[in-house]
């Protein structure tokens, strides 16, 4: 039997230590360099061991994992703050818009970074489609 190099499985690759290295915006290969560079923008390869991040296109994910956390954080505090007084809606109204925008700033590079770690993991950008 003649194996060829296509027939050789890729190795296998920790998802759990890439979903932390991931939500540490860390490298989900070597955990040493960022997979940001900037907010939101990827980094186009680990300034560490060289690995190609460009691929790892999270898309809409991370804005969906993001909304999903805290909406189900913010919206037992409208229960909390309804009351018939305006001056108290007004104050608790602001006091929720910050906290939505404070955990939107903190949440959201963090499921970036896991959404591209769980791409690079499963291997979903290597996938070649079929075409006839």
């Amino acid at each position: 039997m003649n194996i060829q190099p296509d027939d050789i499985a890729p190795p296998a690759r920790d998802t759990w230590q890439a979903v932390r290295r991931g939500l540490g915006l860390r490298c989900p290969a070597c955990g040493r360099g960022k997979v940001l560079s900037g907010f939101l923008r990827p980094a186009a390869s680990c300034s560490s061991c060289g690995e190609d991040l460009a691929a790892l296109r999270a898309d809409d994910g991370p804005a969906w994992a993001t909304i999903l956390i805290i909406g189900h954080i913010v919206s037992p505090m409208f229960f909390v703050f309804a009351t018939q007084d305006a001056q108290t809606s007004l104050i608790a109204f602001f006091v929720v818009a910050g906290l939505v925008l404070a955990l939107t700033a903190l949440i959201l590079p963090r499921m970036k970074g896991l959404f591209m770690a769980l791409i690079w993991s499963t291997r979903a950008s290597e996938v070649v489609p079929e075409t006839d």
